[in-house]
């Protein structure tokens, strides 16, 4: 198990694996879809975002609401593939991880390796676990989106693994690779 601070630099995005278990501490960001085009529309004009993206962290998850007395609602994953036509822009302009579920498309992942960025899957279906890691959650832009809203979160031991890394390693053909068997 690795652990790293958020926000992340070349040397720890250089360090990790497609494979790797890691636990994240520090601040991460929160954003879907409708926050990504903002975003991307923003860059496109020149213009600046509303948080420093230099080293970040941007996790897909678009939480359920917060329940009195606790700092955020359920927050799993959400499908990365959905925030690929604007990941590579992103990393360009600085973004070091991702965090989501399932696989990401090629230009992502050359984006990732020419700028040095890694993405880590979180697991589908245990929000409600990985909310647990959440220290602190504010609304930085967008706060008309809802669930979409770009939110700064406080992390300790946020658990992910490295699916791809900056190298071009892939958990999800090397896993089938790993534990695939032929039929007899």
């Amino acid at each position: 198990m690795k652990r790293v601070s958020a926000p992340l630099t070349d040397n720890v995005v250089q360090d990790l694996r497609a494979g790797d278990e890691v636990l994240i501490s520090g601040v991460i960001y929160a954003a879907r879809d409708a926050a990504h085009k903002r975003m991307v529309d923003l860059l496109s004009k020149g213009e600046r975002l509303p948080f420093d993206i230099e080293g970040q962290i941007v996790y897909y998850a678009g939480p359920t609401p917060t329940r009195p007395g606790e700092v955020i609602g359920s927050a799993g994953p959400t499908t990365s593939y959905r925030m690929d036509p604007y990941a590579p822009l992103l990393i360009q302009s600085g973004l070091k991880g991702m965090i989501g579920k399932g696989q990401r498309t090629e230009p992502v992942v050359e984006a990732m390796k020419k700028f040095k960025a890694v993405y880590f899957a979180a697991v589908g279906g245990a929000g409600a676990l990985i909310a647990r890691a959440v220290r602190s959650n504010k609304i930085v832009a967008y706060e008309e989106l809802g669930p979409e809203a770009v939110r700064m979160l406080e992390v300790a031991d946020f658990p992910v693994i490295v699916a791809q890394d900056c190298y071009g390693g892939d958990l999800f053909v090397e896993g089938v690779k790993k534990y695939s068997r032929p039929y007899p």
